[in-house]
């Protein structure tokens, strides 16, 4: 068939037609290769150092044949056998890999839970699963950080959330009366009155970024933070002799006791000090609080992960669609995270 032919024949679609097309192509001649550079791309993160049994961290490993068209691993020194995605968020998943390639998609584009089931087909708790699964492991790779040189550092507050916990069957038992919307004279006399404030029902969250685009962003306390909760973050994340550019917060200002750092603190009513200043972080804060309000309320127990997804946003923000694809399926993949259904129901919030 002439290729001139086909393009005349493209232009003569819809718009929803022609959508289809390119991603029937996009499936075919991007996602087709794609799917290869990413098995590619887990096989030698993981094994980067040689081969290493996920079950007992033994090295003594060889082949041991396929299934299902996956290469099998024995480990001699436990006699358990893996693959390349052993402990992983698609670990024994019934789902094609070309399903979790669409939600990975759907995850760049920043989709909701509801969203990305809609798009994938499948159903919502399985989304919920999916997400949390690849977070979690995206989280183990990234880490927590390391700033160094020139450092801003400001915390923000979001509200402490029980979202997904009230169903009968979980026992579970709100530690606080409930916040209810609507007017003032439709409230209940049951509501808990709104303290004026920081107050322990709030999360803080404290980030910091230095000039050449690491950052940290951690849930250190519940309420006002104090001197011991800077401390425990900063001790042995920030470089010797950096120069830290802070707010008026009182509990900064013992930090240059126990760690070496230059504080340089910006006083209320001022933005900068010089050459110093944090309109960087709060830049930052914006965008966080900006994207979040795209989820609808997150509850606090997930909360560190859409940190650690937010922080991945930001470093590869300048990344292709497509290599954002490649590199957030890679790196979800390469940490051995093994989470269970199970693990939702127990889950605490992540403080640093």
């Amino acid at each position: 068939m002439n290729v001139n032919y086909i393009i005349k024949s493209l232009e003569n679609l819809n718009e929803y037609e022609q959508h289809q097309v390119f991603n029937f192509l996009e499936e075919k001649l991007v996602f087709g290769s794609l799917s290869t550079q990413i098995k590619e791309g887990i096989k030698e993160n993981r094994f980067a150092s040689g081969k290493v049994c996920p079950h007992c961290k033994g090295n003594h490993v060889s082949r041991n044949g396929k299934y299902n068209g996956k290469q099998r691993y024995i480990c001699k020194s436990c006699n358990k056998t893996f693959t390349d995605f052993t402990f992983s968020p698609c670990y024994n998943s019934k789902k094609d890999f070309s399903k979790w390639l669409e939600y990975i998609k759907c995850m760049v584009a920043g989709y909701s839970i509801r969203k990305c089931a809609e798009i994938v087909e499948i159903t919502v708790p399985t989304s919920f699963a999916w997400r949390h699964k690849i977070l979690d492991a995206l989280r183990l790779y990234i880490g927590t950080g390391h700033v160094s040189g020139l450092v801003e550092a400001d915390e923000t507050f979001f509200r402490l959330s029980y979202k997904g916990n009230h169903s009968k069957s979980s026992g579970f038992t709100m530690p606080r009366k409930p916040n209810l919307r609507g007017p003032k004279s439709k409230k209940s006399k049951d509501e808990e009155p709104k303290p004026r404030g920081i107050s322990r029902n709030q999360v803080a969250v404290m980030c910091a970024i230095d000039r050449t685009g690491n950052i940290i962003s951690e849930l250190i306390c519940n309420g006002r933070m104090q001197y011991k909760d800077v401390e425990r973050l900063f001790n042995g994340r920030i470089e010797e002799k950096s120069t830290l550019c802070i707010d008026s917060h009182k509990s900064y200002i013992r930090l240059n006791k126990n760690i070496d750092v230059d504080i340089q603190k910006i006083e209320t009513g001022k933005f900068k000090k010089g050459i110093y200043h944090i309109q960087h972080i709060n830049s930052y804060h914006s965008r966080l609080k900006k994207w979040m309000d795209g989820f609808n309320g997150v509850a606090t127990k997930y909360l560190a992960n859409y940190m650690y997804w937010f922080k991945w946003i930001e470093l590869f923000k300048t990344d292709k669609d497509s290599m954002k694809c490649k590199r957030l399926f890679v790196q979800s993949h390469t940490s051995y995270s093994n989470t269970k259904i199970e693990d939702f129901k127990n889950r605490k919030p992540l403080y640093i």
